[in-house]
């Protein structure tokens, strides 16, 4: 019987290749990676996540994805396409594999912008959004204001204004969004709701409510209030400022 060939142990002058399609450090290594590396995880564990820089934070979260992974130059990368570590968890899935990254670490990454979302959703639901407006406006720039199209989602609220569920209509393009009033109203009706929060996103940073947002705004209202149904507000979330036309005296 022939004995199955024995696989050489990964080294330093021969690394294996890690799912991000970059060369990975030997786990044996005392190579600077693994120092770096304890490094990060002291600072985090001493001075907080809170006061770590964007491209550390990014550096643990690829650790996570493959703990053998080269991942300094890919974070560098990373950062210079996207800007900052809130639009690269803000990136979908399509752009985070043409910057290079394997499914592992995009699953990494879809996991914590999750995890941050339920987390800011689950306060909106423990009391009422209308009395709320920080933490509802800091949630929906989360969702959405570092989308690269548009996306139109609505917030649904009970008799009490706290959240029901918030749910993605449409999504669109760089610079537009369909919105059906019908089919808003209809799943209105579904989920019971007593009132609807109005939000969607400019890509290119500027919340200056359109005409067309403004119309929009007022069919919904229109067809809404014979049913007893309230809406809000119609907000419009940019990358780092929102509009809300209630605040415009458009509602």
């Amino acid at each position: 019987m022939i004995p199955p060939p024995i696989e050489p142990k990964p080294t330093d002058a021969n690394p294996p290749i890690s799912p991000l399609g970059l060369a990975a450090v030997a786990p044996n290594s005392s190579s600077s990676y693994w120092k770096h590396r304890e490094r990060l995880r002291q600072c985090l564990m001493a001075a907080g996540a809170e006061n770590l820089p964007d491209y550390e934070l990014l550096e643990l979260m690829l650790f996570a994805s493959n703990p053998r992974a080269k991942v300094e130059s890919l974070v560098g990368n990373l950062l210079d396409r996207f800007g900052s570590l809130a639009e690269v968890l803000g990136a979908d899935s399509q752009e985070l594999a043409a910057a290079g990254l394997g499914i592992p670490a995009i699953a990494v990454i879809k996991f914590i912008r999750e995890l941050a979302l339920r987390f800011l959703r689950a306060e909106l639901r423990e009391r009422p959004v209308v009395g709320s407006w920080d933490k509802l406006i800091e949630y929906c720039t989360a969702q959405i204001g570092h989308s690269t199209v548009e996306e139109f989602h609505i917030l649904f609220l009970d008799r009490k204004n706290a959240l029901i569920r918030d749910e993605r209509q449409q999504r669109g393009t760089v610079d537009h969004t369909p919105v059906y009033t019908r089919e808003v109203i209809k799943r209105a009706l579904d989920l019971g709701a007593s009132a609807l929060i109005l939000v969607h996103n400019h890509p290119s940073g500027d919340p200056t409510p359109s005409t067309a947002d403004i119309a929009v705004t007022k069919d919904v209202i229109k067809a809404a209030a014979p049913l007893g149904i309230t809406v809000h507000d119609h907000l419009i979330i940019g990358r780092s400022c929102h509009a809300s036309l209630r605040d415009r005296g458009w509602l």
